[in-house]
């Protein structure tokens, strides 16, 4: 069947699928499934929680268009914050499971187990810190890095002039490493043996 919906806008076929349309549903998925699934990988860090997300959050959005504002933002901008969301609620879901005792952790082998433990240590520290940003930076910067989005793409969907977009970002990433950097200055002090004296 040949697909007659992809000259219409986001927007559009939102507003069909408020009203249960399966191919405008379809098309959507067709537009946006991709990055869906790169934003939800980046922040589950595991592909198959990320295909959950998705599905969780497409289920969303067939279920939520009718209450899609378009005067309130662009529809990818929504639907992208519907994964985002599915995703982090399926991280803060897993964690509790994942959080196992020292002693029931299976016991590193490979010369690459340090790398990897700092490598996922870095890692949390950085969402840790993103979640710390204003919601308006830490959106730009998570849909800029985790959902591949260029500044000027950025400003289209999010509705928002370029040097805001840019400003934002520069903000966000100037709090992002004064935030890391803490981090690692109160680990340093951690670190440092206490006087027994």
């Amino acid at each position: 069947m040949a697909r007659g919906l992809a000259h219409l806008s986001d927007e559009a076929l939102v507003a069909l699928v408020a009203r249960a349309d399966e191919e405008a549903f379809a098309e959507l998925y067709d537009r946006f499934g991709r990055v869906a699934y790169g934003l939800a990988l980046r922040v589950v860090r595991d592909p198959a929680l990320a295909e959950d997300a998705v599905q969780e959050g497409f289920l969303a959005v067939w279920r939520s268009a009718a209450r899609f504002v378009a005067e309130r933002a662009k529809a990818s901008t929504w639907i992208l914050t519907l994964i985002h969301r599915r995703a982090v609620d399926l991280v803060r879901r897993e964690q509790p499971r994942r959080a196992e005792p020292l002693e029931l952790a299976p016991h590193p082998t490979g010369d690459d187990t340090e790398e990897e433990a700092w490598l996922r240590l870095r890692r949390t520290r950085v969402q840790e810190a993103l979640r710390r940003l204003p919601d308006k930076q830490r959106e730009a910067l998570e849909l800029a890095y985790f959902g591949g989005f260029t500044q000027s793409e950025l400003a289209d969907r999010l509705g928002e002039p370029l040097g805001t977009i840019k400003s934002r970002m520069f903000s966000g990433l100037a709090s992002l490493r004064e935030v890391l950097a803490q981090g690692e200055l109160e680990e340093e002090g951690w670190r440092e043996p206490r006087s027994t004296s």
